[in-house]
């Protein structure tokens, strides 16, 4: 059970690391890299081959600005890529348009701008139908988190 975080720059660790924080919650096994898909696709391409042949099964991409890191990935493997737009100019939304308008039939699953952490969720969603104990965990998770929001919203809130 191996997922792979793939970002473009370095710089967009911090809103990558979201989604290995909840990987480990669910003791998924988790690889990052720093790859670009214009700086150095051959060594992307390459990644890729390795993953594959090391077992991995899903891959969470993250990227800004042209934003092209997922759909390159998405062209060039068949395992499931979610894309994480990062906000690197106008909001974010370039980012997001650029990875959700994906020509078919080469799709990329795409999550909120900056929320790695729903990719990282996708990700054990894919998971969970392979592997049952993903699935026992994944439900107690849901379970926990409505208990713990009707627990904090009991009382009403004040305005």
């Amino acid at each position: 059970m191996k997922v792979a975080i793939i970002f473009g720059s370095k710089s967009d660790t911090s809103k990558m690391k979201n989604a290995a924080n909840i990987l480990k919650e669910f003791n998924v096994e988790y690889k990052a890299f720093v790859l670009s898909a214009h700086r150095v696709p051959e060594e992307l391409s390459k990644t890729l081959r390795n993953l594959e042949d090391d077992g991995y099964e899903c891959i969470i991409a993250g990227a800004g600005l042209a934003a092209h890191l997922p759909g390159v990935i998405a062209s060039q493997t068949i395992l499931p890529v979610i894309g994480v737009p990062i906000d690197a100019a106008v909001n974010g939304l370039d980012a997001l348009l650029a990875i959700v308008q994906m020509p078919k039939p080469i799709p990329v699953a795409t999550v909120a701008i900056n929320n790695s952490f729903n990719a990282g969720m996708l990700a054990i969603q894919i998971l969970a139908l392979k592997y049952p104990q993903v699935k026992e965990q994944l439900i107690e998770y849901r379970k926990n988190m409505k208990k713990q929001f009707i627990e904090e919203n009991s009382e009403g809130v004040e305005l």
